[in-house]
C-alpha cells in the first residue's frame, strides 16, 4: 500500500490552495460576480437562519408536548393499575369468613369439612376474576397444597405437598413483610416459581394468612395472574413507532415490558437509578447499541409506588420539526434560484455602465483626453460618469501648469539650502567667540562657548539615531552648561553597562528625560538635587532609566502626563510635550513594545526608556 510523505501531502494542500485562490479571483474579478456572491450569500444566510430557528422552535415544542402529553397519559393509567393491585389486596383477604378459613385450614388434615370448605373458598376467588390462572393454598405447618385451575374448561381442585416452597425467596419477602405480602415477576426468569404454574401467567401475589390470636403464619395464599386485565389498562397509552412501555414496582423489578432487551439496556445504564421513588418526571438515555436517544418519561402511583415508564425515541419526537425542516430546505432551494436570477438580471443593469466608464478610463490612462463616458439618468453611475467627463477636460488644463509648479519647486529648494546655512554660520560664530576668549585666556568661558558649539552641531548633525556613546558624551556636554547656572546644587551620577555603549537609541531622548527632571524637580526646590542615568540590559530589551531625588509628581498630574501618550498628535498641550514627542518617536522608530514608563513618589520620580535589543529592524 502506497503511502504519501508528509513533503508531498505539503504540496498537494499547496497546489490545492493555489488552485482555489485562483478560481477566487476569477469569480471576483468582476464587479457582476461580486454583487451575486453576496446577495447569494445574503439570502442562503436569511433562509438558513430561518430555517434552524423554526426548526429550533418546533423541535422545542414537540418535546414539550410530548412530555406533557405522555406524563397525564401515565398519570391517568397508573391510577388504573392502583385500583388493579388493590383489587388483588382485598381479594387474598377472606374479610368476615377469616375465622372460618383459619379454623378449616387448621383442620383439614383431619375433618373432610373443612377441607371441603377450603376447597369451595378457592373456587370462589377463582371464579370472582377472568385474569386468574391458578390460585395456591400452602398450609405452612404440614407443607400441603391446595390448587384450583382450569382444565380443558373444568375448574378443579387439586393437592399435593411440596417442602421446597419456605426456602423460595417470594414466600421468605412475604414472611418478612410488615404487610404480609409479596409481589413476584415472570418477567425475565420464571426459575423461583415453586409452583407449576401455567405459563399465561406474568405475575403472583401472595398473602401470608395468620393467626388472629398468635399471629402464627397458617397458610400462603398465591394468585398468579394473565395479562388479560393488565393489557386492558396498558392499551390507553398510545405507542407509536418505536414507543416502548416498562411497568416497575418500587424495587426496581419489571413486572410488565415490551421489550425486555432494551429493558436490560435501560437497567444496566443506570438511568432507572435517576428515576425518582414518587411522582412523575424525565431523563434523557443514549442508547449505545441502537444509536439513539430516548426521553423517558416516568410516573409512580401514589398508594403503592409502582412506576409507569415510557421511552420515547428523539427522532420519533423530531419528525414534525424534521419534516418541516426539509420542506423548508426545498422551497429554500427554489426561493434561491429565483432569486439569483433576479439579482444576475438587476447586477447585470446595475454594473454595464460601469463596465463602459472603466473602458472610457482606460482610453483616458493611456494619454487619450478625448475619452468621454455616456451619461444616461439621474443615479450615482451617472453622476461619477458626469464628473468624469469634467475631470478629463481638467487634467488638461493642470498639465499646463506643470511647469509653473517645477519652477516653484526650484525655488524652495534653494531656500532650503539658504536655511541650512545659518545654523553652520552660528557653530562658526561660536567658534570664533571661543578662540577669543583662549586668546584673553577666559578658560571657563572658552569651554562653555565651546559645549555650546558642541551641543549645537550634535543637535542639526540630522542623524534620528546614534549610538549611547555618542548620546552620553552630549549629556556630558549639556550639564556642563547646566552645572554653570545652578552650580553644586546639581549632582549626576552615570550607571551604564560597558556592552550597552553601543545601543542604538534616538537623538536627545536621554537629554528630554534629564531636561525633565531640571524643569520639574531642580527648578522647583532650592536642595541639592541628584540626577541618576543608568542603562541595564534584559532578554528583549534594553532599560534607560532617568531618576531624581526631587518633589515627584502628584497623582493627578501623573495621570495626565499618562494619559497624554495615548492622545492623538493634533490634541497635544503644550506641557510635557517632550515627553510626548519622545513616546511617540520610540513607539515610531521600534513599535508598540517600546515607550516611556513613569513612576514616582514623595522621593523623586523614575523615568524609565524601553529600547528593543533588536529593534533595528523598526527603524
Amino acid at each position: 500500500m502506497c503511502t504519501l510523505s508528509k513533503g508531498a501531502v505539503i504540496m498537494i494542500l499547496e497546489r490545492a490552495g493555489a488552485l482555489l485562490r485562483s478560481i477566487w479571483r476569477r469569480i471576483t474579478q468582476k464587479l457582476v460576480n461580486k454583487l451575486i456572491l453576496l446577495f447569494t450569500s445574503v439570502i442562503i444566510l436569511v433562509v438558513g437562519s430561518l430555517t434552524i430557528i423554526s426548526y429550533q422552535m418546533i423541535e422545542k415544542e414537540s418535546v414539550n408536548h410530548s412530555i406533557a402529553s405522555t406524563t397525564n397519559n401515565l398519570l391517568l393509567v397508573n391510577q388504573n393499575l392502583e385500583d388493579y393491585l388493590e383489587g388483588m389486596q382485598q381479594l387474598a383477604l377472606p374479610q368476615l369468613r377469616y375465622n372460618d378459613i383459619m379454623n378449616a385450614i387448621a383442620n383439614e388434615n383431619n375433618d373432610y369439612a373443612s377441607r371441603m370448605v377450603i376447597e369451595n373458598y378457592l373456587r370462589s376467588m377463582f371464579y370472582s376474576r377472568n385474569d386468574l390462572e391458578a390460585i395456591y393454598l400452602y398450609v405452612a405447618d404440614r407443607h400441603q397444597y391446595y390448587v384450583v385451575t382450569r382444565e380443558t374448561y373444568n375448574i378443579t381442585v387439586r393437592k399435593g405437598v411440596n417442602t421446597d416452597i419456605p426456602k423460595l425467596s417470594w414466600y421468605q419477602e412475604a414472611m418478612a413483610s410488615t404487610t404480609n405480602e409479596s409481589f413476584q415477576s415472570f418477567v425475565g426468569s420464571r426459575s423461583d416459581m415453586g409452583y407449576v404454574a401455567p405459563q399465561a401467567s406474568f405475575m403472583a401475589y401472595h398473602r401470608v394468612l395468620r393467626s388472629i390470636a398468635s399471629r402464627h403464619p397458617q397458610a400462603m395464599l398465591s394468585f398468579y395472574y394473565n395479562t388479560s386485565a393488565v393489557d386492558d389498562i396498558m392499551k390507553n397509552i398510545p405507542l407509536g413507532k418505536g414507543d416502548h412501555l416498562l411497568l416497575i414496582n418500587p424495587e426496581r423489578v419489571p413486572f410488565y415490558v415490551d421489550s425486555f432487551p432494551l429493558y436490560e439496556r435501560i437497567r444496566d445504564s443506570g438511568v432507572l437509578a435517576q428515576i425518582g421513588k414518587g411522582g412523575s418526571g424525565r431523563v434523557t438515555w443514549s442508547d449505545r447499541s441502537s444509536n439513539q436517544e430516548y426521553l423517558i418519561v416516568y410516573d409512580a402511583g401514589e398508594k403503592e409506588g409502582w412506576q409507569l415508564i415510557k421511552p420515547i425515541p428523539y427522532r420519533q419526537i423530531y419528525e414534525a420539526a424534521t419534516t418541516t425542516r426539509n420542506w423548508s430546505y426545498v422551497i429554500g432551494a427554489l426561493f434561491l434560484g429565483v432569486s439569483i436570477i433576479l439579482v444576475t438580471l438587476t447586477s447585470n443593469a446595475i454594473t454595464r455602465p460601469l463596465h463602459k466608464l472603466s473602458t472610457q478610463m482606460k482610453r483616458f490612462s493611456t494619454g487619450d483626453f478625448g475619452a468621454a463616458a455616456p451619461v444616461k439618468g439621474h443615479d450615482e453611475i451617472a453622476y461619477l460618469s458626469l464628473h468624469f467627463n469634467e475631470m478629463v477636460q481638467r487634467t488638461e488644463e493642470l498639465i499646463n501648469e506643470r511647469y509653473r509648479m517645477k519652477l516653484v519647486e526650484k525655488n524652495a529648494i534653494l531656500k532650503a539650502l539658504e536655511a541650512e546655512i545659518n545654523p553652520h554660520f552660528l557653530y562658526n560664530a561660536l567658534q570664533a567667540i571661543s578662540t577669543q576668549a583662549l586668546k584673553r585666556e577666559m578658560f571657563d568661558m572658552a569651554d562653555m562657548v565651546d559645549a555650546l558649539a558642541q551641543t549645537l552641531r550634535y543637535s542639526i548633525n540630522g542623524k534620528d539615531i546614534v549610538a549611547a556613546r555618542e548620546e552620553l558624551k552630549h549629556i556630558e556636554r549639556y550639564m556642563g552648561l547646566q552645572k554653570a547656572r545652578f552650580g553644586t546644587r546639581l549632582r549626576l551620577e552615570l550607571v551604564w553597562e560597558e556592552a550597552l555603549m553601543e545601543l542604538r537609541i534616538p537623538r536627545l531622548s536621554v537629554q528630554t528625560l534629564v531636561e525633565n527632571s531640571i524643569k520639574h524637580a531642580l527648578e522647583k526646590v532650592s536642595s541639592d538635587i541628584l540626577i541618576v542615568i543608568s542603562a541595564e540590559s534584559g532578554a528583549t530589551d534594553a532599560i534607560i532609566t532617568v531618576r531624581d531625588n526631587g518633589p515627584g509628581i502628584s497623582e493627578d498630574k501623573l495621570r495626565q502626563v499618562l494619559d497624554s501618550f495615548h492622545e492623538k498628535w493634533e490634541e497635544r498641550e503644550s506641557e510635557h510635550i517632550g515627553l510626548k514627542n519622545l513616546n511617540t518617536r520610540l513607539k515610531l522608530l521600534y513599535g508598540d513594545q517600546a515607550g516611556l514608563f513613569i513612576l514616582a513618589d514623595e522621593t523623586g520620580t523614575e523615568i524609565k526608556m524601553r529600547i528593543p535589543q533588536g529593534g533595528n529592524s523598526h527603524v
